[in-house]
């Protein structure tokens, strides 16, 4: 059984920094972000954690698993948003006191994301795979990243329907800032390894391939105890984002994953685009896309709204999902049931 939170209007959000925290030069930047939230009616609450930096990591584990700890048993905090990812969050997750974590969204992308999937794998709670706090300090935000507010307030048993963007941010620029955060000047197009419509359906999982792949074998990673636990052997559309890794260790991460069976009951792929596709002695992403989906016998649809190249649809971990793509536009219809 999955279950799933609710985001009430006027919410307290607590945030928390399990991987990365904000250097002093970019705090203005950061209370821009929390102002425009409260803005919206909702109430920050901002741990000691998000103001420090230092080697990588907002403080050390235990203190920053202490504060997600802290924040998950305070009654009156009904959502967790970390103002983005990092580098090190892995090393919280043996201090995270997963056997008592309440029913409370946490959102986010990049690192955070080995924190989502680790919990909905551990424990059936869904988790939001969207936008990260500093992304909404603009003065609004386009129609992609807006809609985590909406996802997040849908209820149990309820569905949310999200659509590809029509356009996506190719670099950034910070020189001149943009009311809505991104520069969106690319146009969006989702596509499929058989230049076909695609139709997938399953239970969502994924996040930044980066890190996720490193719970594999470990308890936070036991893709098939979660199949068998909380969703009774249905299957799972996987959706990935690569943030570094070259195109030869992205087939290799993938190989590890087949391997270890995580895409035992798959039923298709989904993967974001990527500033790190680059070819390897010839050897190009689309190579890497053709040979799993010949291997898995699933469809693959790749460079959606995802990740590090943004703006990105909210994925719920645990979700049901419906996707489709055609003519290069994506719908991910999103069924909140257990």
């Amino acid at each position: 059984m999955i279950t799933y939170p609710f985001l009430e209007s006027g919410a307290t959000i607590g945030v928390t920094a399990p991987s990365s925290g904000v250097q002093r030069n970019l705090h203005t930047m950061f209370t821009t972000a929390c102002n425009r939230l409260e803005m919206k009616g909702y109430k920050i609450v901002c741990g000691e954690t998000v103001w420090t930096q230092h080697k990588a990591k907002s403080a050390p584990a235990k203190k920053r698993a202490d504060e997600f700890n802290n924040m998950m048993r305070n009654e009156q905090i009904q959502m967790i948003f970390p103002p983005w990812g990092g580098e090190l969050l892995i090393e919280v997750l043996e201090y995270i006191d997963f056997d008592h974590i309440q029913e409370k969204w946490i959102l986010g992308y990049s690192d955070t994301s080995l924190l989502l999937l680790a919990t909905t794998l551990t424990t059936g709670i869904a988790t939001a795979h969207g936008t990260n706090l500093v992304d909404v300090r603009g003065e609004f935000s386009d129609e992609t990243t807006a809609m985590w507010q909406s996802v997040l307030s849908t209820r149990k048993g309820d569905s949310v329907l999200q659509y590809s963007s029509e356009k996506y941010q190719k670099e950034w620029n910070f020189d001149q800032p943009s009311p809505s955060v991104f520069y969106l000047t690319e146009p969006t197009y989702w596509k499929t390894v058989s230049n076909k419509s695609v139709s997938m359906k399953g239970r969502l999982l994924g996040g930044c391939i980066d890190v996720i792949r490193h719970i594999i074998g470990t308890p936070y990673g036991d893709v098939q105890r979660f199949i068998q636990q909380h969703i009774n052997g249905e299957s799972i559309v996987w959706y990935f984002e690569n943030c570094e890794l070259s195109t030869t260790d992205l087939r290799r991460s993938l190989i590890q994953m087949k391997l270890a069976g995580w895409f035992t009951h798959c039923t298709g792929i989904m993967f974001g685009r990527s500033p790190a596709n680059y070819a390897m002695y010839g050897y190009t992403i689309e190579d890497v896309y053709h040979e799993l989906a010949d291997e898995l016998q699933i469809p693959i649809v790749y460079d959606i709204d995802c990740g590090h190249v943004p703006p990105q649809v909210t994925f719920i971990n645990g979700a049901y999902a419906e996707v489709e793509v055609e003519n290069g536009k994506g719908r991910v219809l999103q069924i909140f049931r257990e």
